[in-house]
């Protein structure tokens, strides 16, 4: 074989194997891209079920909450639902001294409302306004004996217009107190005129606690003194929107329950 017919036999083999590489380097880039979408496709699926289980959780750890919390803290007793005589909160705790406005009665609360009550009274100590529990949990029969002397002393008709009866009263559930303030002679209804109620006004809310009677309820005469403690979310949203408890639908109210002593 001559030169010439060499170099053109080497020629055309040398383009065959770059023809054959440029092949396989196809192949394998399409067979890579191809693996590459595979991957991508079962990341994008294993992420998504990710998300399944991570929303399962989430809904799981609801309803444990939700199990594990006393279903009746945000129902709307007051002349609409009825608690029964054989309700007594689940763990009721002593309201330390300190914080009650006279030592001569135990006044108890929801044992976890105290820390919300307690840090309320500090921060309001820390500006100088000076709050004290004045009535707190009340049970069935005590509520019966109250509305019982109220009636005698001023009328059925007059004691209905301040006094719940027995079962609607939202001190039953141990998440109600009467709040007071000194210098005003122990005289609850004298408390929206002081210092210490338009503290309350600006500030229960950050602390979960709302007023559950407001000027013009329908539910009884406006009493500046009795607040509830509803959790700090329904609290600050109930500010927010300037509204009242007793304003919204039970069925929305419920929907804050699992947030109660967030």
């Amino acid at each position: 074989m001559d030169t010439a017919t060499l170099a053109s036999s080497l020629a055309s083999t040398t383009e065959v194997l770059r023809a054959s590489i440029d092949q396989t380097h196809t192949s394998l880039t399409s067979a890579l891209s191809e693996e590459q979408a595979k991957v991508n496709r079962i990341r994008r699926e294993l992420g998504g079920f990710e998300d399944q289980v991570g929303d399962l959780s989430g809904t799981l750890n609801t309803l444990q909450k939700l199990s594990q919390t006393d279903p009746e803290l945000l129902v709307k007793y007051s002349k609409v639902y009825f608690l029964s005589e054989n309700y007594v909160p689940i763990r009721l705790s002593e309201i330390p001294n300190k914080y009650q406005y006279s030592n001569t009665k135990q006044l108890l609360i929801h044992a976890d409302v105290l820390p919300h009550l307690t840090t309320m009274i500090e921060a309001a100590s820390s500006t100088g306004v000076k709050l004290y529990a004045y009535s707190a949990y009340r049970s069935f029969a005590e509520q019966k004996a109250l509305k019982g002397n109220y009636t005698v002393a001023y009328g059925a008709g007059t004691a209905n217009s301040f006094s719940a009866d027995q079962g609607y009263s939202e001190h039953q559930l141990g998440t109600t107190l009467d709040i007071i303030t000194p210098g005003i002679g122990g005289v609850l209804e004298s408390f929206d005129k002081t210092a210490a109620y338009q503290w309350m006004l600006k500030n229960a809310y950050k602390y979960g606690f709302v007023l559950s009677y407001p000027q013009n309820n329908g539910y009884y005469i406006y009493e500046p003194w009795h607040w509830r403690f509803v959790g700090v979310k329904l609290a600050t949203d109930l500010n927010k929107q300037g509204k009242n408890f007793y304003d919204l639908d039970q069925r929305k109210i419920d929907e804050y329950l699992v947030s109660i002593f967030d």
